[in-house]
Formats: structure tokens, sequence, C-alpha cells
């Protein structure tokens, strides 16, 4: 029986390890094992896994060497599609076409703002890249998220805005005389196809003017032998039926009478009776008249008019500024 002092437990002593005979070794150490006991659900202790890969019908908007890359899903052929944008080049309306050409089952596309503003074709992609917006393919709205990108300094801002100046003039002076020749190809086609259409109307013009001039010109020939009849009779009964102290007061009346007849014409017209401001009032009465039996349009006539008058006027002076650098060009060689 032994006995224990203080508090100290009682322990129980583990048998030697066998060692050498003769010599007292260090005992090596017991193994031990470490339970862990997992208390609840199994399936709170199973690990989530995450994607960094975009899904499949969802639009990016990255950044691969400065260029901003848009990268869409196809509706046809459903597969990915990167397009590249050049932002100071390529406007909303490009960047659409890019996307009908790349697949003929696109119907219809637009690009909306967050609101559900439809933003202009003409827009700059730089400018719809700076918020984020919708692109409607199909009548299938998708939403853009567009990267943030940092504020650039005062100083930078002005280098870029000078470059791009530099750039644009560049561009203008390199492309200017060859823009011009296509402009004049341009004017010289629209002018060809204007006299195509004017052509017919002038035909069918010249032979309703042919016609109202003449029944112009036999109105005025009427008028003037009705005068003449007048006169005759006022003769002959002057002198022949009556005497002049009777007929005296008929010609005042006449005469009265025909200044009435003008003040009358003057209140319906406006117009000073003159015998030009007569004719021509008879004849355009005459041609609208024939123009309304010929079914001619005159107001169609006269826009094809002005057309060719302003395509006229646009390649009168695009050749002068043709002649404008060579002119240039010789006064430098003579000074």
């Amino acid at each position: 029986m032994m006995l224990l002092r203080g508090s100290r437990s009682w322990r129980p002593r583990w048998p030697p390890t066998p060692s050498t005979p003769g010599r007292a070794g260090p005992r090596s150490p017991t193994p031990q094992v470490l339970r862990v006991r997992l208390c609840g659900n199994l399936r709170d202790y199973q690990s989530h896994l995450y994607s960094t890969v975009a899904p499949p019908d969802e639009i990016t908007v990255t950044y691969r060497h400065g260029l901003p890359l848009i990268t869409l899903t196809l509706p046809s052929r459903n597969e990915r599609c990167q397009f590249v944008v050049k932002p100071m080049l390529s406007t909303v309306g490009s960047f659409l076409q890019d996307i009908r050409n790349e697949d003929k089952g696109v119907r219809n596309a637009a690009i909306l703002t967050a609101d559900g503003s439809e933003i202009a074709t003409s827009t700059l992609m730089e400018i719809l890249l700076m918020n984020d917006f919708k692109l409607v393919i199909n009548k299938v709205t998708y939403y853009v998220q567009c990267p943030k990108k940092e504020k650039l300094s005062s100083e930078h801002t002005t280098e870029m805005e000078n470059m791009k100046s530099l750039v644009y003039r560049l561009f203008t002076a390199l492309h200017l005389e060859e823009f011009q020749k296509k402009r004049e190809q341009h004017l010289l086609e629209k002018i060809d196809h204007l006299k195509g259409q004017l052509q017919s109307l002038e035909q069918m013009k010249a032979g309703i003017e042919a016609r109202s001039e003449a029944k112009t010109s036999g109105l005025l020939w009427a008028g003037l032998a009705l005068l003449s009849i007048q006169g005759g009779a006022l003769a002959w009964l002057t002198w022949w039926v009556y005497s002049w102290d009777i007929m005296e007061p008929v010609t005042y009346f006449i005469t009265f009478a025909n200044s009435m007849v003008f003040f009358a014409y003057f209140l319906v017209t406006r117009q000073d009776y003159t015998y030009s401001a007569i004719k021509s009032r008879q004849f355009l009465h005459f041609f609208h008249k024939k123009s309304k039996q010929q079914h001619f349009d005159v107001v169609q006539y006269n826009k094809l008019k002005e057309d060719l008058a302003e395509a006229k006027e646009s390649l009168s002076q695009l050749r002068r500024s043709l002649c404008l650098p060579t002119q240039v060009e010789d006064l430098n060689e003579k000074n």
C-alpha cells in the first residue's frame, strides 16, 4: 500500500524499454493519433468551386494593346467572336454593321443607354465605351459593363488632343486629293442621272411651252383686233352716222370703263397693268392648264432643276479647289 503526498495524483509507471545490456538508453516516444470529429451536416464542408470564365451569353469588354476588345456570342452559330474597335475612328453604326456582316442571322441590332434611350449610329465608340450600355440583338437585350479607365492628367490630355489634331491634319493632307477625286466622280454621276431624268420632262415641257406661247400670242393679237374694231366703229359713228357732239360723251364713258377695268385688274392680281405682265400671266395660265391635261409634274421638274443646279455649283467649287494647289505650286516655282 502506497501513500500519496499532497494533491499529486497517482500515475502508472511504464516498464523499462529493452536496451543494450549494461547501458541505460532513452525511451522512444509513444506514437499518438489525433482524432477530429466533424459536427453537423457534411454538405456544409464541401468546397465551393469558382470560375473566372465568362458565361457563354455574356458580352465582355477588355483592352488589349490599348484597343477595346468586345467579345460576344453570335446567335446563329452560337460561337464566341471578338471585335477589335478603333475608338477614334469607329462609330456605333459601323460596329453594328460589322456584327451583321459576321453573322447573317442578325436581323436587327441596336445600342441603348442604361436607361433605355437609343444611341445614334454616328456616335463614336470612344464616347460609347465611357459608360455602361445595352446591346439589343434580335430582340434580346445584353447588359454590357465597360471597364473604368483611369483619369488622365491635364498635361497628358492636352498631349493626346494635340496628337489627335496632328493625326487628323496628316490624314487630311494625305487623302484630301483622293477624296476630292471621288467627290468629283460622284457629282458627275449625279449630274448625268439628273439629266437623264430631266430629258423626257424637258421634251414634254418644250411642247407645252410652244402651245402656251401660241395661245398667248393669239390672245394678244385678238386684243389688238378688238381695239382696232373699236376704233373703227367709233370713227364710223362719228363721221358717217352721228356727229362729234353726240359721240364725245360715248368715247368719254368708254375711256372711263377702260380705266375701271385696269383698276380691277390691279385689285385682283396686285400687278400693274402692263402688256409684258399680262403676257406672262396668260402664258403661265395656259402652261399650268396644259400641264394638268398632259400629267406634267411641275413640282418634280422644279426640284430636279434645283438639284442639278446645286450639283453643278458643287462641282465648280470642287474643281476650283483642285486647281488651287496646282496654282500654288506654279507660283512657288516662279518665286
